[in-house]
């Protein structure tokens, strides 16, 4: 009854088995090999038109040379106040962009509100030196609360970067969950919403470490590579994430495992729903559940061997729950099992 999170799980046997494959022999490094270019061109592909693509280790390294590209003196970027980027990087956005300042959006379940991301944006007006400049509007697909952004909140929110003339940056960690959740192509997810630069997550859906910057404004790609070279995110073997990424892509395996991640979470809210000792903070739309629970049915699950987060009650749940109770986070994965979940809700 694994819940932590999707990163506790390990590799895909198809990506374990690629990398395993491309072990021998010998090949040009820093990301010059005909395998690297096999997986940029794939990646063109899937999102309809030519991008760049950058190959990083890690998600906040991906987002944060994402920030880092779009700096400006006095750099502001605006993200949920519970984005990933704001309370889950240590920094590291700020840093890379030599002391650019996050401001965080307010809305419910995640998703920042349009409305309140325009009053946030007029809070530093171009003539007044003192407050520093907008730089970047960023937003997470799927949300860090198990939701996701709609193609017209996506688009609504692009609008008003676009009307104050500030890239966007989608921040996709779990890209593959919130794509299998709305059903629809990369492309229509991303640039042809308006998002101008992507953080591309493998790691938390079967790959062992694999994540990649995607620039769909080829004009900004030279500084990328420089600014990845100084952040020591240019691997010299990189073809061993480009052989991730490679299995990852084939056939369509990175949507099937999204949607079975998502699909074992709808069973565990249905369960957690059904149960009389449990309920759903919200409904989930990808693979991360989100369960009010009396403390000491979690501490007991736990006592059983369940494994999940306790989680801070955001201001829209605020005076809802009893003395008695916590908010607690249930994440599934692509190597969750239907016994799991059932046999965490028959716990429950």
């Amino acid at each position: 009854m694994i819940f932590a999170s999707d990163n506790w799980a390990g590799a895909h046997p198809a990506i374990a088995g690629n990398l395993a494959a491309h072990a021998h022999g010998y090949v040009s490094a820093y990301g010059t090999s005909e395998l690297d270019r096999k997986v940029e061109k794939r990646l063109s592909e899937i999102f309809e038109r030519e991008v760049a693509v950058f190959f990083v280790g890690t998600g906040t390294a991906a987002n944060s040379l994402a920030l880092a590209s779009t700096n400006r003196p006095g750099g502001v970027a605006f993200c949920h106040r519970e984005a990933h980027v704001n309370v889950d990087e240590c920094g590291a956005p700020q840093f890379f962009s030599h002391g650019a300042r996050l401001s965080p959006v307010d809305g419910e379940f995640g998703k920042m509100e349009a409305a309140r991301l325009e009053t946030e944006i007029r809070r530093f007006p171009a003539e007044f030196v003192h407050g520093g400049q907008p730089m970047a509007v960023t937003l997470t697909q799927a949300t860090e609360s198990g939701t996701v952004y709609s193609l017209a909140e996506i688009e609504a929110i692009a609008a008003i970067a676009k009307s104050h003339k500030l890239p966007l940056h989608m921040d996709g960690a779990r890209f593959a969950n919130a794509l299998v959740s709305l059903d629809v192509a990369p492309a229509e997810m991303t640039w042809k919403r308006g998002v101008d630069l992507l953080s591309f997550g493998g790691t938390k859906n079967g790959c062992w470490c694999a994540e990649a910057l995607i620039l769909f404004d080829l004009s900004k790609a030279h500084d990328m590579h420089f600014l990845r070279k100084r952040s020591a995110q240019l691997f010299s073997k990189s073809r061993f994430i480009a052989a991730q990424f490679e299995a990852y892509l084939a056939g369509d395996l990175w949507l099937d495992l999204a949607r079975h991640a998502n699909a074992m979470a709808g069973r565990l809210a249905e369960g957690i729903s059904a149960s009389a000792a449990s309920r759903l903070a919200w409904a989930p739309d990808a693979n991360e559940v989100f369960a009010i629970l009396k403390n000491g049915t979690a501490t007991r699950l736990k006592q059983q061997g369940a494994i999940f987060y306790d989680w801070p009650v955001p201001d829209h749940l605020a005076g809802s729950l009893a003395e008695d109770e916590g908010l607690y986070r249930l994440v599934t994965s692509f190597a969750t099992q239907a016994e799991d979940v059932d046999q965490f809700v028959a716990a429950c």
